[in-house]
């Protein structure tokens, strides 16, 4: 069967460096960090004392008291950048046909926050099981796209992928998929993550997870930096309207880019090392482009996974000079999470939205903090350091890998 065309035609962002897509599009250029002190709890006696927080988000400007207490943060920060794409999308959502939108959505952990505190307060009791009669609904994975589903009576396909930080990811290559097999006209894509807790920085300190740069947090997210230490937690979500081509055509929406393929594979190799020679980042590559009807040469520009780890961002690079080959060094790679920091669950989507814009403005932002030159990486390849980069971007492709071995990919095309 001939397969549909899938374009991109709304865009919704809460991250630490902006609270809705302008913003956010403005720190990747200006190269913002969105690093900072911890405010949500007490670190005195945490190795990391710092993350990318959301700055001045209010819940109470997007939800009344009540209606918030009943959601987790990461239901929260899903709701508001799905409503951001929504309404960038301009759907007429009094006309529309809702059994043909879907919500799939991508979250690594989900209400991590709400199950801490249930539990804490059980701990702290007396031993009466008195939990909050919102704890189960508040803390699944699922009820981020269910809420949003709801609140707008899309009636499609509605689940969400979890596949560690490849989840969003994940999420956007299913929505791909099923409206290009012509099950759905438009799919609500993205993820939510919001993992700067006591339980969240604590199980990743106690990885060795962590950078613990706490002398200067602004300039701990380095990724591909000889000093680099680990990863900088980040939090928010980013969600992506995904409509077939003709059905955007038809009511005249504005498009800003072709979804064009993706792809999957695994590791399997190690609950969380990235494999050493990127064999499973390699076919993921591959079957990204094989998928997309793209030949290596075609990319322009890829986002990486890049975390800021001593073994995946060496990993990642030879993975690309393997895929790529010669072509490679004319490829602008860089990583957003210099800037946003790692959002787990949420970084693919808000990393695909970064691809987008690139497309859109020409442009690609910088990998900052960069000031120790690896000698495991080639010095050849251009990794768009510390300053953004003007380019006619033409095919962009975003990669993201997940603890467990999971890898996805996809990539964006200039519409034709």
């Amino acid at each position: 069967m001939e397969l549909k065309r899938v374009v991109v035609t709304g865009l919704g962002a809460l991250t630490p460096i902006g609270n809705n897509i302008d913003t956010y599009w403005k720190g990747l250029i200006s190269g913002k960090s969105g690093c900072g002190p911890i405010t949500y709890f007490d670190t005195e006696h945490f190795k990391t004392k710092f993350a990318c927080e959301l700055k001045k988000f209010n819940v109470l400007d997007f939800f009344d008291r009540k209606e918030a207490r009943k959601m987790d943060r990461f239901t929260q920060y899903a709701m508001v950048a799905s409503d951001e794409a929504i309404l960038d999308a301009k759907l007429d959502l009094e006309n529309i046909n809702k059994l043909r939108i879907g919500v799939i959505w991508g979250a690594g952990i989900g209400g991590i926050e709400t199950f801490q505190n249930e539990v804490m307060n059980f701990a702290n009791g007396n031993g009466t099981p008195r939990f909050n009669p919102f704890f189960i609904p508040k803390m699944i994975a699922d009820i981020a796209p269910g809420n949003i589903s709801i609140k707008h009576g899309f009636m499609g396909p509605n689940y969400t992928t979890v596949s560690a930080c490849a989840s969003s990811a994940n999420a956007i290559f299913d929505a791909l998929n099923l409206i290009r097999l012509g099950h759905c006209d438009v799919i609500v894509s993205g993820g939510s993550e919001a993992c700067v807790t006591q339980s969240g920085v604590g199980g990743f300190n106690a990885m060795h997870a962590l950078s613990t740069r706490n002398e200067s947090p602004e300039t701990a997210s380095r990724p591909f930096d000889g000093t680099r230490d680990g990863f900088v937690l980040g939090e928010g979500a980013g969600a992506l309207i995904l409509e077939e081509y003709e059905h955007a055509k038809s009511r005249g929406a504005k498009i800003y880019a072709e979804l064009v393929g993706g792809g999957l594979s695994s590791d399997a190799y190690h609950m969380t090392a990235p494999h050493p020679d990127g064999i499973g980042v390699i076919a993921v590559m591959k079957n990204c482009l094989e998928n997309a009807g793209l030949n290596p040469e075609d990319v322009d520009a890829i986002n990486t996974h890049g975390t800021s780890t001593p073994l995946g961002d060496v990993a990642e690079l030879k993975a690309i000079k393997q895929v790529f080959g010669t072509h490679a060094k004319n490829i602008n790679i860089n990583s957003t999470k210099s800037m946003t920091g790692h959002l787990l669950g949420a970084a693919g989507a808000i990393e695909a939205i970064s691809s987008v814009l690139s497309i859109e403005h020409g442009m690609i932002p910088p990998t900052i903090n960069h000031t120790t030159p690896d000698e495991n990486i080639d010095p050849e390849l251009n990794l768009t350091l510390n300053k953004p980069q003007k380019r006619d971007v033409k095919v962009v492709m975003s990669n993201t890998f997940g603890f467990g071995g999971h890898n996805a990919c996809v990539v964006f095309k200039k519409l034709d």
